[in-house]
């Protein structure tokens, strides 16, 4: 008898530069911990950081921008992403990189303009008249297409929703069965129906479906109450980019007081605490002499040079017949890699040979 093991479809989550930032690290005093939430050091930048994420959520940061300023490899972007982190994923964060800005068909304010706009959240509460229930029925009812041909084309959809309080049978507008096809509905889903524009909206599965055996992680949410066809406050979250696009006119901006956050270089064996931990997050394993030669090249050059010379360390040693990183293996790719000071030494040496 042949007995194959079912692997879960769910993604696995993409390691990225960040991946071991959680937040900001600090105990309920706003005082940072040496060593959390995936950072190491900047206590005062940290501090700040949590006061500045007190401000959001009291409301009192309206017309205030904040600038971290510090050296390359200092952890600035590691706090922003701590910050977007501590608020949640309902306030927007717009990550941008510098070659975006610089562009020939674009100005660069009209593109930081944008970004901003992006990451400013508005959060809209409409009482709305809805149809809400568990989908109990989906039936797509096809006829002849009427401009002829072979094919058939869907004339309407009956749907069946249920609630604590009863049922009811829908007849929808093809349109709405596309947009219940685009939201991936199917029955014991629990969704609303917007009854004066069709929008549809999946909440969640039925948590009667929640001892169901699933390989994917599924949200459960209770039955709704009530009737079917009832007026429901709507909440959405949406971006002052979100409007300009649907009102196709970009507005300008306003002035804004600036906060600088102030961030200095690590210390070497701050370093080497979060190459420590850079190297657990990409489950890679690694030798005290060779995370102490990173360190070294993390004071020489800089944090972001050492980290990125892992994986590459990592494949060396696997080549080599080794499962832990050793001193050599990063000499041997600190010789293939160059960090950028020493890249710009060379352009610089080399300067009469380059065109211009």
């Amino acid at each position: 008898m042949k007995i194959e093991e079912v692997k879960s479809t769910a993604k696995t989550q993409r390691i990225s530069a960040h991946s071991h930032v959680k937040g900001l690290g600090l105990d309920e005093n706003g005082i940072a911990i040496s060593m959390a939430a995936g950072l190491v050091g900047q206590k005062e930048a940290r501090e700040a950081a949590g006061i500045v994420v007190d401000l959001i959520k009291s409301k009192k940061m309206a017309g205030r921008a904040i600038l971290l300023a510090g050296p390359p490899g200092t952890g600035k972007t590691a706090i922003a992403l701590a910050i977007a982190q501590e608020l949640g994923n309902k306030v927007p964060f717009c990550p941008m990189v510098g070659s975006e800005v610089y562009s020939t068909e674009i100005k660069k304010t009209e593109v930081l303009m944008e970004n901003f706009r992006r990451a400013i959240g508005l959060r809209i509460k409409e009482t709305k008249e809805v149809y809400e229930g568990e989908v109990t029925e989906l039936t797509p009812v096809e006829t002849e297409n009427p401009v002829g041909g072979y094919g058939k084309t869907v004339s309407h959809v009956i749907i069946g929703l249920k609630t604590a309080k009863g049922t009811k049978q829908l007849k929808l507008d093809p349109s709405i069965y596309e947009s219940l096809q685009k939201e991936k509905v199917e029955t014991g889903d629990v969704i609303y129906i917007e009854a004066n524009s069709g929008a549809v909206k999946r909440q969640g599965r039925s948590d009667t479906y929640a001892t169901e055996f699933d390989l994917e992680a599924e949200e459960y949410v209770p039955l709704p109450k009530g009737d079917v066809h009832k007026k429901k406050e709507v909440i959405q979250d949406v971006t002052l980019h979100d409007l300009d696009i649907a009102n196709a006119r970009p507005q300008g901006g306003q002035d804004i007081l600036l906060m600088i956050i102030r961030f200095i270089p690590y210390k070497r064996d701050q370093m080497e605490q979060i190459l420590r931990l850079r190297a657990q997050t990409e489950g890679i394993q690694i030798d005290e002499s060779a995370l102490s030669l990173l360190a070294d090249f993390g004071v020489r050059a800089t944090l972001r040079y050492s980290a990125q010379l892992l994986t590459p360390a990592s494949l060396t040693a696997k080549v080599n017949g080794r499962v832990t990183i050793a001193r050599e293996d990063v000499q041997e790719v600190s010789s293939l890699f160059l960090d950028a000071k020493s890249s710009a030494k060379i352009l610089s040496l080399n300067e009469d040979k380059y065109m211009k």
